[in-house]
């Protein structure tokens, strides 16, 4: 698929992949937040915080700044 290239006001080239990098990271942000619930709602007591944790201070950031 081939991608769009547009220049912003700062001449820096952009592409139309980045919002498919940041769809990926948001995806799989909510993959692992919702693992984390349903672990966490059988009563996982290892495994859901991690998860948890993971999806809210990792992955959720990487996807909101990732260029």
């Amino acid at each position: 698929m081939p991608t769009s290239s547009t220049s912003d006001a700062t001449g820096v080239s952009t592409t139309s992949s980045t919002l498919g990098g940041r769809l990926a990271w948001a995806i799989a942000a909510a993959v692992v937040l919702i693992v984390g619930y349903v672990d966490l709602w059988r009563g996982g007591e290892t495994l859901a915080p991690i998860l948890l944790v993971l999806g809210y201070c990792v992955l959720i950031p990487i996807a909101i700044l990732k260029r």
